[in-house]
């Protein structure tokens, strides 16, 4: 006789300690860093996201945050590189209205035009996905892509909020010009991404907590850098790779072109972070040095663990298996292996050229099977049309087993 799942029970559980029991997989001490300042910054967010499940508990969350601002009064214009960006950021400037075909049919059960590859998806791996009748099949694709969109418009909110705190904060006249355009880059992605789920898919999903942990680790630090370091190198640039991913996946032509036009945004910011925080770094003490590599780490462990579409497992799986079942499948299947090597692939170079990738820190890396993307190029390498020219990742970008 089987005994009943772990979630049937939990009714009679406390709230607190059945979240804790939920994201227990997320505290394997393997590989973590153990650095007490880290620990301490992180705490917070934790207790609020995983726990408490801030992120899902209202419509709406507000974040204090005790970021400087700055006044620059000379104003010298002598960052060269972030004067260029400005100039390529206000030449990029696009109308959503204008520039997009907001009169495209998008239709999930049409044979003939592909929403979502299966084979750039963990649903193909899952015995219960495959004996499902075709519609259903379509029907389920589709959700998984409105999860992705979902946690991709929650992300570019909290990248708003973090593009307006650094144009405040940072201390270069250069920085901020920059950053003014940044933010209505930002604002022009919530809004795309929230117009394509509300009239196309018409289907949202709330935030998932890894990812609310991040945001509200970003936004809640008074440290600017860190704030570069969580929004400019580490989001931004998981989101170059999940953008190139599903623009690389899919057919439908509205969506290719939001998708390409947002992959040119975010490729100046990340080239921005590069450039401000490869010169601050050179002059931070050991012991901050050390403390921004654990940081930066720590988060890409959670930013990791923001894939597993715990909200699509609770609306289709969480009938038929646990959310450990899931986390096991989906963690172990080829397709995660395949799509973390295609979001960070974006991340490790540059934390390389801003010298975040130490001898010590390397052995972490490679214990999440990360380390072998050191050597590719960073974002002040990168040209966009490289960027969107990568149209296989997921097929070409190992492991295959």
């Amino acid at each position: 006789m089987r005994l009943p799942e772990l979630p049937r029970l939990r009714p009679s559980v406390p709230p607190l300690l059945s979240n804790a029991l939920e994201h227990a997989p997320a505290f394997d001490p393997r590989g973590h860093t153990f650095n007490p300042r880290v620990a301490k910054a992180l705490a917070g967010p934790v207790l609020r996201g995983l726990f408490l499940k801030q992120g899902k508990a209202s419509d709406a969350t507000s974040m204090r945050h005790g970021a400087t601002t700055t006044f620059n009064w000379s104003c010298p214009r002598d960052r060269p590189q972030l004067a260029r960006l400005t100039q390529a950021a206000r030449k990029g400037q696009w109308d959503p209205d204008r520039d997009l075909d907001w009169s495209t049919q998008v239709d999930p059960q049409n044979p003939e035009i592909e929403l979502f590859s299966e084979d750039e998806l963990p649903l193909s791996e899952l015995r219960g996905y495959r004996s499902l009748p075709e519609a259903r099949q379509r029907e389920q694709r589709a959700a998984m892509l409105s999860w992705m969109l979902s946690q991709f418009l929650h992300g570019e909110q909290g990248a708003l909020f973090a593009a307006c705190q650094l144009t405040e904060a940072v201390p270069w006249i250069d920085g901020k010009l920059y950053g003014s355009t940044q933010v209505m880059d930002e604002g022009r992605h919530v809004e795309v991404f929230l117009r394509y789920l509300d009239e196309k898919l018409e289907k949202r999903y709330q935030i998932n907590d890894n990812l609310f942990v991040v945001l509200d680790a970003v936004i809640n630090d008074e440290r600017w850098d860190l704030k570069f370091l969580g929004m400019q190198i580490l989001i931004e640039g998981l989101a170059l790779g999940a953008f190139g991913t599903m623009r690389g996946a899919t057919e439908e032509p509205l969506l290719r072109e939001l998708l390409r036009r947002v992959i040119t945004d975010e490729a100046r910011h990340v080239h921005f972070g590069v450039v401000a925080l490869q010169e601050l770094y050179r002059e931070l003490s050991p012991v901050e040095l050390r403390e921004r590599e654990d940081w930066a780490y720590e988060v890409c462990l959670m930013a990791r663990n923001r894939f597993l579409a715990h909200e699509f497992y609770e609306e289709y799986y969480a009938h038929s298996m646990s959310l450990r079942e899931w986390d096991t499948l989906i963690l172990g299947s080829k397709f995660m292996a395949r799509f973390r090597h295609t979001l960070f692939r974006r991340i490790i170079p540059n934390l390389k050229r801003i010298g975040l990738l130490s001898e010590r820190m390397r052995p972490h890396y490679a214990h999440l099977g990360l380390l072998d993307l050191e050597h590719g190029k960073a974002a002040d390498e990168v040209e966009v049309e490289e960027l969107l020219g990568e149209e296989s990742l997921m097929s070409r970008l190992a492991p295959k087993n």
